[in-house]
């Protein structure tokens, strides 16, 4: 299992920068005002080699100091059930305040490696002041400045080190199928309607599913473990909360999987859960299928399905090349089609081209439409190949790959999806000095 960390602390100490640059793209939102990550944000992040999963828990509160406090305690005893190494971000500009005390008599009393990261300190003085710090009692600090990442390697090494061993996977070298989606979506009720029998207790309450839980499964004379990642743990306090398990339960099974099958409510639509699901498929390279459940409730014309589909291609751009199917798991309708498109969808991620068929091919279009000139420069593209990897990965070589612009590589990426079918499947092409 990919391992997890979590950054905790109160609002406006600098978390979703951190989180931002460890993940290098902007995807939390970032603000002076407290408050303002109101969703968990998921990415994955990796240094010396070692890959983890990364949550930015977001101190969104409103009211009062007990509100905020117990909100606090909310986020960081989540984090706390989740993670395998908890970052505790504080801020020096603000020295140690009374929720830092309270998030930090949280984390004395746990078992898990926990690291105090002292942000915004930024010069000398600052860094005098950090000392501080101590009476938290969490023995040593990190200093650092997520703005700039000044410290961010000490950290990281640090990180690495407390991080679990892997574990060699037990496989028993099935293909792995996850079933995922936000709560009361239908995923145990599809796989019911699968398998036949109520393996799973069926209740109109988001979160009944405790754990994903792996089912063999034979169909079209092909063998598979089918997984529900309904995965909410009921828990008093964490009533609320229940979207956040459910994408903590998403990601662990989206990593070690072959295809996803993201199960959507037809009539709630596509959200933004939804998307950060999608998302988190298509950056860790796997089969997509999406299944838009309940379809029997929805009042239909000629158009519905059309206009549905439309929205969700809008929704999943630029990625958009995937099956979209419209299924009942109440009626069962269209549901052994969903398995029998996620085989296909399967057997196309471990497609191999050859590197003959594949010039022949594709430098063939290249000639036809040429990458444009850049300053003056023109790009030549004289050879391709299949990279050696699990998942369909391409490298053209040519002069100047660093003039290559991503309109032209999403242009070739569309051939190829256009003439190889990579339906459903995310591909990446690199380009390398020939």
């Amino acid at each position: 299992m990919m391992s997890i960390v979590a950054i905790v602390g109160r609002p406006n100490v600098g978390k979703s920068t951190f989180f931002n640059r460890l993940i290098q793209r902007r995807e939390a939102i970032v603000d002076a005002v407290s408050g303002v990550t109101r969703d968990r944000h998921y990415g994955k992040s990796e240094w010396n080699g070692r890959e983890f999963t990364l949550i930015d828990t977001g101190g969104y509160v409103k009211g009062s100091d007990d509100v905020f406090e117990t909100e606090i305690d909310k986020q960081v005893e989540l984090a706390i059930d989740e993670a395998d190494v908890i970052i505790f971000m504080v801020d020096v500009e603000a020295g140690v305040t009374g929720m830092d005390e309270d998030v930090a008599k949280l984390l004395r009393k746990i078992k898990k490696p926990v690291l105090l990261a002292v942000n915004k300190v930024d010069n000398s003085k600052r860094n005098a002041e950090a000392v501080e710090f101590y009476s938290l009692g969490l023995g040593e600090y990190y200093t650092i400045a997520s703005i700039n990442g000044s410290g961010t390697g000490d950290l990281l090494d640090a990180l690495v080190k407390e991080l679990p061993e892997k574990e060699e996977e037990n496989k028993d070298d099935l293909p792995r199928f996850a079933v995922v989606g936000r709560p009361n979506a239908g995923k145990s009720s599809f796989i019911n309607a699968l398998i036949g029998e109520d393996r799973y207790i069926v209740t109109d309450i988001a979160g009944t599913t405790r754990d994903a839980i792996d089912t063999k499964y034979n169909r079209f004379g092909f063998e598979f473990n089918l997984v529900d990642t309904a995965g909410i743990r009921r828990k008093s306090k964490v009533k609320e909360d229940l979207e956040f398990y459910s994408v903590m339960r998403s990601v662990r099974a989206i990593e070690h999987s072959d295809v996803i099958l993201l199960v959507l409510d037809a009539t709630r639509g596509f959200e933004g859960q939804d998307r950060n699901i999608f998302w988190l498929a298509e950056k860790n390279k796997k089969g997509i299928v999406i299944l838009v459940n309940k379809w029997d409730l929805v009042e239909k014309n000629t158009k519905t399905t059309k206009e549905f589909e439309a929205k969700i291609r809008k929704e999943i751009e630029p990625f958009t090349d995937v099956p979209i199917l419209f299924i009942s798991a109440l009626t069962k309708q269209r549901i052994f089609k969903a398995i029998e498109t996620a085989v296909e969808v399967y057997e196309r991620r471990k497609r191999r081209i050859s590197t003959s068929k594949l010039n022949e091919i594709m430098l063939d279009i290249v000639q036809q439409n040429p990458p444009p000139a850049y300053k003056g420069k023109y790009v030549k593209i004289k050879f391709c190949t299949q990279l050696p990897t699990p998942t369909p990965q391409f490298a053209f070589f040519c002069n100047l790959p660093q003039y290559v612009k991503p309109p032209y590589k999403r242009y070739l990426e569309n051939k190829m999806r256009e003439l190889f079918n990579f339906n459903g499947v995310p591909i990446v092409i690199y380009f390398r000095k020939k």
